[in-house]
């Protein structure tokens, strides 16, 4: 799912837009894999089980796929999902949060309103080029952006516009 461009404004120009790290995907992964494991593991002892009739092997063996498909969707689909349907985007005149699969809900700060940028990471973040951003508006707590990919460029870059914004209103021109 791309981002909804319907909601920019006329004018408004995306300077960046980023779906989480995939750093969040890697649990989500391992799980599916070690589900996916143990049930190969129970299809073959399913298989070979000199115990089971053909009938009750063919029905293990179709519950056990089953059992896999649903850990599938639940463990791996839904991360996926949500993964893809989460966007963190700066404009030249807001920051805007969206996520949500079903539901969706959204955040929108006007740069005018943002008083302080930061951001911090630790080692596995900083190999990563990961970290949280942290956007304190005028009268909100600060906000919390995880996963946030290349953060000390969103960073840089969110600041520029800031400055950039500030010059604007300081020199009463319009942006275009």
């Amino acid at each position: 799912m791309g981002y909804p461009r319907d909601n920019l404004a006329p004018g408004e120009q995306v300077v960046i837009h980023r779906h989480p790290h995939w750093k969040s995907l890697v649990v989500p992964v391992l799980i599916f894999w070690v589900v996916t494991a143990v049930c190969g593991v129970a299809i073959g002892y399913t298989q070979t089980g000199d115990s089971l009739s053909s009938d009750a092997a063919l029905w293990l063996t179709v519950v056990v796929v089953i059992v896999w498909a649903a850990a599938a969707v639940y463990w791996l689909g839904r991360p996926v999902l949500s993964w893809r349907t989460t966007h963190f985007v700066v404009t030249d005149r807001r920051v805007m949060y969206r996520n949500g699969i079903i539901t969706r809900s959204g955040i929108d700060i006007p740069m005018r309103r943002i008083t302080s940028v930061e951001f911090n990471h630790g080692l596995i973040d900083r190999m990563l080029r990961t970290g949280t951003l942290i956007i304190e508006s005028a009268s909100d707590e600060p906000l919390e952006f995880a996963d946030i990919p290349d953060v000390e460029a969103v960073h840089a870059r969110l600041y520029q516009e800031l400055l950039d914004d500030e010059d604007d209103v300081d020199y009463g021109r319009r942006r275009r």
